[in-house]
């Protein structure tokens, strides 16, 4: 591996990790990828546990269940306090961490496959989809506060927007929206409650007429 290594039956698991991790997911990543980091181990001079994993507990799982007989680890040699600090930040900042969306997709979308990546193609998809929500948009209004009617403009791709809120939409039911405002605004000569009608009263679309 080129780096420090030391034999997986003379390390073991911090005892007390508040940790869960997916281990399928390591486990296909260490197969596919390799270990591309080392684990942390503590020496245990000062905790008289000696061969003490603080850092990818899970990894060392892993590398247990494909049969590794070695696996490449950084040394520490720490006393009780410290490797709790130790064990709870490097957990905590994954946990902090965020990705980009958009130029993740772009990443996944642009590799030959998914495997070791710790996605799935559905994964993916609903990433996709979730990427492609339209930025938010004004809600239309005349101006002048009159409650006079103005153009819909925020039944679009697929969703619809209403003040802050978006929810994804079919075509029939965008269709029918278009027909119940037209409607609304015909009878009332304004959009104002139009919202209130949709949500509190029950509609159908019927023989291409709005019930």
């Amino acid at each position: 591996m080129g780096r420090p290594s030391l034999p997986v039956d003379e390390l073991v698991l911090y005892h007390r990790n508040p940790r869960t991790g997916d281990l399928d997911s390591i486990t296909e990543s260490l197969s596919v990828n390799g270990q591309y980091r080392p684990i942390v181990v503590n020496r245990g001079t000062l905790t008289r546990r000696p061969g003490e994993i603080l850092a990818d507990n899970h990894t060392f799982k892993a590398a247990k269940q494909l049969g590794w007989d070695k696996i490449a680890v950084t040394r520490l040699d720490v006393d009780d306090d410290a490797a709790a600090q130790i064990v709870i930040v490097d957990n905590r900042t994954s946990d902090l961490a965020g990705y980009d969306s958009v130029l993740l997709a772009d990443i996944l979308t642009e590799l030959p496959n998914l495997q070791g990546t710790g996605y799935d193609q559905d994964q993916l998809d609903q990433l996709l989809d979730e990427t492609a929500l339209p930025a938010p948009i004004e809600l239309p209004t005349d101006g002048a506060d009159t409650g006079a009617a103005a153009t819909v403009d925020y039944l679009q791709w697929g969703y619809m927007q209403w003040s802050s809120t978006r929810v994804r939409i079919t075509q029939a039911e965008v269709e029918l929206l278009d027909a119940l405002y037209k409607k609304f605004v015909g009878d009332h000569d304004s959009d104002l409650g139009f919202g209130w009608h949709v949500l509190n009263e029950e509609h159908r679309a019927e023989e291409g007429a709005v019930a």
